[in-house]
């Protein structure tokens, strides 16, 4: 999308998909990368270190995605997962981006601290994140990503009951793309 992002080529397609709903992320450097392991997680979206300290508009980030994911015990290649989905997970950290983009340091750093040490603000941060993305047009990929976790015979409760308690539930997410309409009929 552009020469500011950088990406693993066999997962191109899929964040150039989310990125297109992000056009104001155009000129924002934005590195793509795997990372052998990611705890709890599957994608894990991050100032850039050094970025914090940076005014908001010289910040870059890192989207860290974790060479594995785990069903039922067996290991999969995260780049093996179909395609909506991982558009729908790019998407929900694209929108942890926006959130950042709209932190002063001060405020990112407090963020920062927060997220590590409350589980309230993990939950508030998650469900921050699926709504930036539900609110730049894609509700569809979202509820893909949340379907395909919650109803796959193969993962594990623990996870599912991890989404289940930090992210927005398909219910919700249905609500604020109802909300959205009613806003553009106004």
């Amino acid at each position: 999308m552009s020469a500011q992002h950088t990406k693993p080529t066999e997962l191109a397609k899929e964040i150039d998909t989310a990125l297109s709903y992000f056009p104001q992320l155009k000129d924002v450097p934005i590195d793509f990368k795997f990372k052998k392991d990611i705890k709890h997680s599957t994608m894990q979206a991050q100032p850039k270190f050094g970025s914090f300290l940076k005014h908001r508009s010289k910040r870059g980030y890192n989207i860290f995605i974790s060479e594995k994911f785990k069903i039922a015990g067996k290991e999969f290649l995260t780049k093996h997962i179909p395609s909506e989905i991982l558009v729908g997970w790019f998407g929900h950290e694209l929108g942890h981006i926006i959130d950042y983009q709209e932190r002063s340091k001060m405020n990112l750093i407090r963020f920062g601290l927060k997220y590590i040490f409350s589980d309230k603000h993990i939950v508030e941060a998650e469900r921050a994140a699926d709504t930036y993305a539900v609110r730049q047009g894609m509700s569809a990929y979202i509820l893909k990503t949340k379907n395909f976790i919650l109803n796959h015979a193969d993962i594990t409760e623990e996870y599912k009951n991890r989404i289940q308690k930090y992210y927005l539930s398909p219910e919700e997410i249905m609500h604020i793309v109802n909300e959205l309409e009613e806003e553009t009929k106004n």
